[in-house]
C-alpha cells in the first residue's frame, strides 16, 4: 500500500495556473518531458512533511495557522523555466517566480512552525518553483539554450491568498488533495 505524504504549499491563483499551462503547451506538443503535472496540482512547496499521524498534522496546522495569522495576500509573478538534476537529462522541469521577500518570509514561518510541531524537514536551500514536468524525454541531450527559448518576456503579478496542507494520492490525477487551507488576512 502506498504511504500518504503531506506538505504545506502556497496555492496558486487560477489565472497563474492558466498562464503556466499556456507557456508549457509548446513543450507538451513536442513531448519534451515524460510526465507533466496536472495544472490543478501547480503549487510552491513550503515544507514537505512526509507520512504523518492525524495528531502530528493537527499540531502542524495549529502552529502554521498561528504563525501566519497576521500576514496578507501578496503579489507573485512567473520568471523563467529551470531544471533540477543532470544538466543533459534533467529529472525536474519547473517554472520559477520573481523574487519575493514575502514568499521567503512565509516559507520561513511555515518551516519553523512545522519544526515546532515536531517535524524534521529537509535542510536544502529554498528555491521557490512550480514543478511542471518530470524526466527529459528526448534522445538528444537537454540544452539550456533550448529551454530559454520558451521563457516568458514578462507575466502579470497575481495575488497569492493562501497556504494549503496537501495530501498526495499517487494513484490519482490531479494527485494533490487540499486537507486544510489557511487564508491570508485580506486587510493586511
Amino acid at each position: 500500500m502506498l504511504k500518504t505524504h503531506y506538505f504545506f504549499a502556497c496555492s496558486l491563483p487560477g489565472e497563474m495556473k492558466k498562464e503556466i499551462e499556456r507557456l508549457t503547451a509548446p513543450m507538451k506538443e513536442e513531448d519534451s518531458f515524460k510526465k507533466y503535472v496536472h495544472p490543478e496540482d501547480y503549487h510552491i512547496t513550503l515544507a514537505f512533511l512526509g507520512d504523518a499521524s492525524h495528531e502530528d498534522l493537527d499540531a502542524a496546522i495549529d502552529h502554521v495557522t498561528e504563525s501566519l495569522h497576521k500576514l496578507g495576500s501578496f503579489p507573485l509573478s512567473l520568471k523563467r523555466f529551470g531544471t533540477f538534476g543532470k544538466s543533459d537529462e534533467p529529472r525536474i522541469f519547473w517554472m520559477g517566480v520573481n523574487p519575493s521577500s514575502t514568499l521567503h518570509q512565509i516559507r520561513e514561518k511555515v518551516y519553523e512552525a512545522c519544526e515546532e510541531a515536531g517535524f524534521q524537514l529537509e535542510t536544502r536551500p529554498f528555491t521557490p518553483h512550480i514543478t511542471v514536468g518530470r524526466k527529459w524525454n528526448k534522445p538528444s541531450p537537454f540544452s539550456k539554450e533550448w529551454l530559454s527559448g520558451f521563457n516568458p518576456e514578462a507575466t502579470p503579478a497575481h495575488l497569492v491568498n493562501e497556504v494549503v496542507l496537501y495530501r498526495t494520492h499517487m494513484d490519482r490525477t490531479p494527485k494533490y488533495e487540499a486537507v486544510h487551507t489557511i487564508h491570508f488576512n485580506e486587510s493586511s
